[in-house]
């Protein structure tokens, strides 16, 4: 298995150090630093370095409570916490440093956030207010230039029939209302988790909305797999990304990202027969894939047939690609990753699936923790 890249250098983890030794601040905050620990990592499980004890606790303990005798920031160079050697660890560590149960004083979080951030910045990543605990701001990272502002508070797809009508039920509050043809389509309505939303939240989303809370795993995984098939009508191509997908969900099993097709991206309410001659409403209404990733990365993928390049008698059309790239440019600057498949990709010859998987492996890699 590919490791995930590594971004930051040992120069940032050395003036985290320091700047941590110059402020004087205790990265355990409230708790001692074997609770500490045991939010992050199983310090039953992982192994003692001191021959008298068994477990990572027991020697945490013995030298920074009892003898006291291991320096404020000898977790930094442990190889047991990776801290030295992983983003993803050393991260996460940081983040709950900022965590609520840590440390109390918003105005200490705060400074130590932006000093956290001053230098993380060198190595394209920051600290973000992700979620929030009785007032109290909770934190992850995220790559800088990655990931979409805000938060989710929309998510309508896999529509069949004829098109939602929605209104502003809320406009202070951007709360939306499906008034016409809500049987046709589903609506998560679930706060979005800051790791995103898995394959395992969606489902027991539509187990609770099915009332199968209480029916197998597997009955529940595969009538929302069903029933998100059939929004893709006869369009065999997105039919293939989305099964060659769910044969991801078998294999690695369900807490990897939920693809989810068909999802609405801008809505007008009108159809194109109200409109003047020339004029066109909003372009690329749904999106025909998204996946939600941690730290608001949100990927949209796009199965291109010949609509989206040509005009109806299939002839190469400057004016609907123009829109396609223009399209594209505007979700891009709004955060959105966009990957795009030809239709001529996805025809089902014996390399089509080779590819998929292949494409999903390496987006699994680029946008790892």
């Amino acid at each position: 298995m590919i490791s995930p890249p590594r971004y930051i250098t040992d120069v940032t983890r050395r003036r985290l150090t320091d700047g941590l030794a110059q402020m004087q601040t205790q990265w355990s905050g409230t708790f001692e630093d074997v609770d500490f620990l045991a939010r992050l990592y199983d310090v039953d499980a992982l192994p003692s370095r001191d021959p008298r004890f068994a477990t990572a606790a027991q020697d945490i303990a013995q030298h920074r409570w009892l003898n006291d005798d291991w320096p404020n920031d000898w977790i930094f160079d442990d190889t047991r916490f990776g801290l030295a050697d992983s983003d993803e660890a050393l991260l996460a560590f940081l983040a709950e440093m900022l965590h609520p149960a840590v440390r109390i004083d918003l105005s200490e979080v705060e400074q130590l956030r932006t000093f956290l951030n001053g230098v993380l910045i060198h190595d394209g990543y920051e600290l973000v207010q992700v979620d929030a605990i009785s007032g109290a701001p909770i934190f992850a990272p995220r790559r800088i230039g990655s990931g979409v502002r805000g938060a989710m508070k929309n998510l309508i797809f896999a529509a069949i029939g004829p098109k939602p009508e929605i209104v502003l039920g809320d406009a202070v509050n951007n709360d939306l209302r499906i008034v016409k043809n809500e049987r046709g389509c589903l609506v998560y309505d679930r706060p979005l988790a800051a790791h995103g939303l898995t394959w395992t939240e969606l489902t027991a989303w539509w187990a609770d909305r099915q009332g199968m809370s209480n029916s197998p795993a597997h009955e529940i995984s595969s009538s929302l797999y069903q029933r998100l098939d059939r929004s893709l009508g006869d369009n065999g191509a997105e039919r293939r990304i989305l099964r060659t997908y769910a044969e991801r969900y078998i294999r690695l099993g369900p807490d990897i990202p939920a693809l989810i097709p068909q999802v609405y991206l801008h809505y007008d309410p009108y159809t194109r027969s109200r409109y003047l001659p020339g004029a066109s409403p909003l372009e690329r209404q749904r999106m025909d894939f998204l996946l939600l990733l941690p730290h608001r990365v949100r990927i949209v993928i796009e199965c291109d047939g010949k609509q989206h390049y040509a005009d109806d008698d299939g002839r190469a059309s400057p004016r609907r690609y123009a829109a396609m790239v223009a399209e594209d440019r505007d979700l891009r600057l709004k955060g959105y990753e966009v990957y795009r498949f030809g239709g001529d990709e996805l025809i089902g010859s014996s390399v089509t699936l080779p590819m998929l998987d292949a494409f999903f492996d390496r987006l699994a890699i680029r946008y790892a923790d």
